[in-house]
């Protein structure tokens, strides 16, 4: 029974996983207010090399509606401008020295719209990889069974363990997506 315990954590483990990676993908949606993590998803070209914001500078939210990088290198100032520009984020930033300011505009109801579809997608995503965990799962079971490593009634009774887990974590990811549906759309 402690191999299916065990089974089951694993199962657990890897669910969390697509629990946290739609978590993630969210954080970059940009909703009304600044979040560092908008900037997640933006890869500067520097020293030869794609590299993420936060290794080239200091990210920071000074300001409800503002992004501020204080970039440590002089000479990558002008590339992170650029990666944030052509990064399909919608921003401009202001540069001052080594400093970017970057504001965020308001968000108009066509936008918010498309962000709520991308939201959407990133939630599927989620539910299809869970959906996945639990068909995994669900094959061990029955090859646990037809090998005899397991009866027919705990085969029967793991499955309905996975299937609750699976519920549960479908529920996670509607309730997440709810919830960032809401931060988006509020005006």
């Amino acid at each position: 029974m402690s191999e299916n315990a065990s089974d089951l954590n694993g199962l657990k483990k890897r669910m969390d996983g697509a629990i946290q990676s739609l978590k993630h993908d969210l954080a970059g949606l940009r909703t009304g207010r600044a979040s560092a993590s908008v900037l997640d998803s933006v890869m500067v070209d520097a020293y030869g090399q794609s590299m993420p914001i936060n290794q080239l500078g200091t990210v920071n939210v000074p300001e409800p509606r503002m992004i501020a990088v204080q970039v440590w290198d002089k000479g990558t100032v002008g590339a992170v401008e650029k990666a944030i520009r052509d990064s399909n984020l919608g921003l401009n930033p202001i540069v001052d020295g080594t400093n970017l300011r970057i504001p965020l505009p308001e968000l108009n109801e066509e936008r918010r719209k498309e962000l709520v579809k991308v939201a959407h997608h990133y939630a599927e995503n989620a539910r299809v990889a869970i959906r996945h965990v639990r068909r995994d799962g669900m094959d061990h079971l029955k090859k646990a069974e037809k090998d005899g490593d397991i009866g027919q009634d705990e085969a029967r009774s793991l499955s309905d363990q996975v299937q609750k887990l699976t519920d549960d974590y479908i529920g996670t990811v509607d309730s997440t997506l709810s919830h960032k549906e809401e931060e988006i759309m509020q005006v």
